[in-house]
């Protein structure tokens, strides 16, 4: 999606009575598998998936709550299809999107659903200048450096907020022809899976820029690992082709 406009200041919005039956509404088209959104949820298994194995084995954890005691940072949530799992794994999760609207969504969905989650209206940069030294084990950055003015400055500012031992995941799309013809040309002209126009090919973010990015902020990123599309299963799975969508995962030393 297009980067929406940002706030001035950092907020947690207050949602009344009567937003509550609206953003309830929306946040049924969000959560719906057969909505416009029908992309990111065929997405989000196996970047969940990733997501989950690699902190716990980061982290040395197991069982039903692999994460429990961990400070999660989802940058760019949206409606929360990131935030929620991550907080029901046992994560303390702080969740920033630029966009109002999906922040009043997320809020009203995750009550709904008996989670705690603190959403903030704004963008990552804001958390950083307004909230001082408040760092995170974890700062997810997922399909947001593509649609940021500078992805440079932008990743070296959410760099900034991983703790020492901390881990910071990427995803985005590599910019490649075969990126081009697939996760746009194919996604959003032929299948129509996104709207035209949501990803332009000179912002898409090469694996090895991201890497200079982060490596300057003293993290040091893995190998980047591939989500490919199996269109037989009609599904997403991690793999070692990480030419069109890609996940890299980085660690600041302790």
């Amino acid at each position: 999606m297009a980067q929406a406009e940002a706030p001035t200041h950092l907020s947690t919005p207050s949602i009344d009575s009567e937003e509550v039956e609206k953003f309830s509404r929306i946040a049924g088209e969000w959560w719906d598998p057969k909505s416009k959104f029908a992309p990111l949820h065929k997405f989000n298994p196996a970047r969940l998936t990733y997501i989950r194995e690699l902190l716990s084995r980061h982290f040395n954890t197991e069982g039903a709550e692999p994460l429990k005691g961990l400070k999660v940072l989802d940058i760019g949530c949206g409606g929360g299809l990131v935030s929620e799992p991550i907080a029901r794994l046992g994560a303390s999760v702080t969740a920033v999107d630029a966009a109002e609207a999906n922040i009043k969504t997320a809020l009203v969905h995750a009550e709904e659903n008996g989670l705690t989650i603190d959403y903030r209206h704004g963008t990552a940069e804001q958390l950083l200048e307004e909230g001082g030294p408040e760092q995170f084990d974890v700062v997810l950055n997922l399909e947001v450096v593509e649609h940021v003015a500078n992805p440079e400055t932008f990743l070296r500012d959410c760099a900034k907020m991983v703790k020492p031992g901390g881990i910071m995941i990427v995803g985005t799309i590599n910019r490649t022809p075969r990126a081009f013809a697939t996760a746009i040309f194919g996604a959003e002209y032929v299948l129509g899976w996104l709207p035209r126009g949501t990803h332009r090919f000179s912002k898409l973010v090469k694996p090895q820029e991201v890497r200079k990015a982060l490596q300057a902020e003293g993290l040091k990123p893995m190998e980047p690992v591939g989500v490919s599309y199996n269109p037989l299963k009609d599904m997403f799975f991690i793999s070692s082709d990480s030419g069109v969508n890609y996940l890299m995962a980085s660690e600041k030393p302790s």
